[in-house]
């Protein structure tokens, strides 16, 4: 027990000293919601500029192709469009085979078609922030590679007609092979709960969230049971594709979805979020999960009604 606290004292001071600081984070949030990336809409070449940027990432951090692939890019059809995941891969140790999900999708809704002034939905939030995170950690794990088990980082695309990108990467992974899905969505504004906290869908669907809540003890940051029941958030993010297979898939969110006056508005800029309050998030995710990529706690399969 003495080993283990030491294990995760040194895991909790590594997080809050390197890799996810609130410098990266402002890199990659303001290169992947800039104007350059043109809103980011699946089919353009926004959203291809977005996906070298990503892959580029996934290169320099040493992510590795993930099974079969030959590149990043899980690429795929639909409705006459040729669309793309990104997926990098970490290996894990002891437990190679059993694979944790850290994702967010990276796709937004484009420019629109008339009006005058701004005219890019840059996505910031939305979520610019949500990939930002994944970059990240991608760079933490790999930096210090405590996991135990397999990390697959997916930037997926298509969420917003449908969780199109996620219900394709479900459709071609073992999902008794998952042991959790860690998805992330608008994490750039302060929780409706209050500074250093966050919330966490499908909360009583499974005891990932009691894991998370038990790993963040001793520090400042709270994850909380969604307060936004009636908008069936678990449903509608890219975490429902793996969670409708049985997988212990939720999304961490900071966002108040009922006072957010800048969603899927051409006002969901880098500038109306706080790096600050997306690194912490991160840092705490970062804890959270700490004792199911090192292989010690195992969350339950997800309860679907």
């Amino acid at each position: 027990m003495k080993r283990l606290f030491l294990l995760f004292s040194i895991i909790h001071s590594l997080i809050n000293s390197q890799i996810i600081s609130k410098e990266l984070v402002t890199k990659h949030l303001f290169t992947l919601s800039s104007d350059s990336m043109e809103g980011r809409k699946v089919g353009t070449r926004g959203i291809e500029k977005a996906a070298q940027y990503i892959e580029k990432e996934f290169e320099r951090i040493g992510l590795d192709k993930f099974g079969q692939m030959q590149a990043y890019r899980q690429t795929f059809k639909n409705n006459g469009l040729t669309l793309f995941n990104l997926i990098g891969f970490l290996e894990g140790k002891s437990k190679k085979d059993e694979l944790i999900i850290i994702s967010a999708h990276y796709d937004h809704l484009g420019i629109k078609t008339n009006g005058v002034g701004d005219l890019i939905y840059n996505g910031a939030n939305d979520n610019a922030s949500g990939v930002t995170a994944v970059l990240a950690l991608a760079e933490y794990f790999a930096n210090n590679p405590y996991n135990e088990r397999s990390i697959i980082f997916v930037a997926f695309t298509a969420e917003e007609i449908g969780l199109v990108g996620s219900n394709y990467f479900g459709k071609n992974i073992n999902p008794e092979k998952i042991i959790a899905g860690v998805n992330i969505e608008m994490i750039g504004k302060e929780s409706p709960f209050g500074p250093n906290t966050s919330w966490l869908t499908g909360f009583d669907r499974s005891d990932f969230g009691k894991i998370i809540q038990k790993n963040l003890e001793g520090t400042n940051y709270k994850v909380l049971p969604d307060p936004y029941v009636d908008f069936e958030l678990f449903f509608r993010s890219d975490n429902a594709s793996l969670a409708r297979l049985g997988v212990p898939a939720h999304t961490f969110s900071t966002s108040p979805m009922d006072k957010d006056l800048d969603y899927h508005k051409v006002t969901d800029e880098a500038g109306t979020l706080d790096p600050f309050i997306i690194s912490k998030s991160i840092r705490a995710i970062a804890i959270g999960i700490k004792s199911i990529v090192s292989g010690i706690d195992t969350p339950s399969r997800v309860v679907i009604q």
